[in-house]
């Protein structure tokens, strides 16, 4: 498997000799999360679901910023703590992307909780020269790190010039940053060098080197955060190791709406749970793999439309399947369509393997599920055909985290008494009592499929925009 390294430029295959150590940078936990936040993370959701269902290991590390300026705005605009404000968004958090599927990572560090690291790390790169004592706080010597700019390709000459604009005369550079910052307003901590609280950079990388250990696999996040944010992680914790900080950057695309930045201050931002209740978990998670992860992706209400009419398709392909009848197809055919199957998960598996294409892989799933409601509507869709197709079916539902709403045996039972007494009443030219029957069904989100011999069925997930 390749992956575009931000840092080189280059496609780099993901080390998978041992686990997968993948540290992602998690949201400021002050507000909503939002569209944006869902695509970085249903992303590397679904980096990791590929990469567990090839049998190898992932240790995904998500921290939250449970400390911050904008937590602590908040906190004094309700009157309440920052510690309150956080715990709220967190609960929030959770909330949100259990409903998209997301996988709970392995760990969710939060900074408050890394304080002692954190002024263990800063001490270090005081010790080693890198970091000095100010009067309003500790800051890193951007100068004294000669491949400083290197993730983010900007000059420090240039930086310099463009930060003379704001020039705090406390700091020896207008470009060094802040480790430490000293402060009297809770929330607080007693370090060396005063009290105060931390900078947001040298969170990350405390968190991450205690984790994951320096020269891990894979460090992600929006592609907002390469300057400053991943830059100076980078320059501090190599200053501070002496060895690479991360094998591989990968960074993903901005959500755009109508061609603009997402941004409070237009009002054009859109909550997980806006986005849920209007749209529900499979539609947003495919819209959030639609474009390639490294390229900005819009908030189009038709592509989302669109994307209703393709997920329609995929639950009526898996109720074809789960209901096929049982009877054998002849071995010519079957063998036509295991090398479907074969070929379907070869496409599949290139494109992710490819600097993970999700559009290709998803393309490469529509393909097979248009092929299985062709074999259906034909009235070729045999249980033997069935059982070949299903295990590669449920294998990409998986790795794409999407789920069809699952039907218990007396839902089925139910439904299958109605569609037998309809079919009844049907023969019997009984229409409008049929059709009273079908309302009754179509009332438990249930769609039938008429074919030439029988009937079947298929539960269809409520999205909010078709209410």
């Amino acid at each position: 498997m390749r992956i575009l390294d931000t840092l080189t430029v280059t496609e780099k295959n993901v080390d998978t000799s041992n686990a997968v150590r993948i540290y992602l940078c998690g949201v400021t936990v002050y507000d909503e999360s939002h569209i944006g936040h869902a695509r970085t993370i249903i992303v590397f959701d679904t980096l990791r679901r590929y990469l567990e269902s090839n049998g190898i290991k992932v240790n995904l590390v998500q921290n939250f910023t449970d400390v911050d300026d904008k937590i602590i705005n908040r906190a004094n605009k309700e009157n309440t703590s920052a510690e309150e404000i956080s715990t709220r968004y967190i609960t929030n958090y959770f909330n949100d992307f259990d409903k998209l599927n997301v996988k709970r990572a392995d760990s969710y560090p939060k900074a408050t909780e890394h304080i002692t690291e954190m002024i263990n790390l800063i001490q270090g790169l005081i010790d080693k020269g890198f970091a000095y004592t100010a009067k309003n706080g500790v800051y890193f010597s951007v100068l004294k790190f000669k491949e400083y700019g290197k993730l983010s390709k900007k000059k420090i000459e240039e930086l310099i010039v463009g930060a003379r604009v704001e020039v705090d005369e406390t700091k020896n550079e207008p470009v060094d940053f802040a480790l430490w910052k000293f402060a009297d307003d809770s929330p607080i901590w007693e370090s060396p060098w005063g009290k105060g609280r931390p900078g947001w950079h040298i969170e990350c990388s405390a968190m991450s080197l205690k984790y994951l250990g320096s020269n891990f696999e894979i460090h992600g996040g929006g592609r907002d955060l390469i300057f400053p944010h991943h830059e100076n992680e980078i320059a501090q914790s190599e200053s501070f190791s002496g060895i690479n900080f991360a094998k591989i950057w990968m960074h993903v695309g901005m959500v755009t709406i109508n061609g603009e930045k997402m941004s409070k201050s237009l009002g054009n931002t859109k909550s997980i749970d806006f986005v849920l209740n209007k749209w529900g978990p499979n539609i947003v998670r495919l819209f959030c793999l639609s474009g390639h992860y490294s390229k900005p992706i819009d908030y189009s209400e038709d592509l989302l439309k669109e994307t209703i009419t393709k997920w329609r398709q995929v639950e009526n392909c898996y109720f074809e399947l789960a209901l096929a009848d049982n009877f054998i197809s002849e071995s010519e055919e079957l063998e036509k369509i295991k090398e479907m199957v074969r070929e379907s998960k070869i496409e599949f598996d290139n494109a992710l393997d490819s600097d993970f294409n999700t559009p290709l892989a998803l393309s490469a799933f529509f393909k097979l599920v248009k092929s299985v409601n062709q074999l259906a509507s034909s009235e070729k869709l045999m249980r033997s055909i069935s059982d070949t197709i299903l295990p590669t079916f449920h294998q990409m539902l998986s790795i794409l985290g999407l789920s069809v709403i699952q039907v218990n045996e007396d839902e089925k039972n139910k439904i299958s008494n109605l569609i037998e007494q309809r079919n009844m009443l049907r023969n019997q030219k009984k229409f409008q009592e049929a059709d009273v029957i079908r309302k009754q069904i179509s009332d438990m989100n249930i769609i039938l499929i008429d074919h030439k011999n029988k009937t079947l069925w298929m539960k269809q997930e409520k999205i909010g925009i078709e209410n």
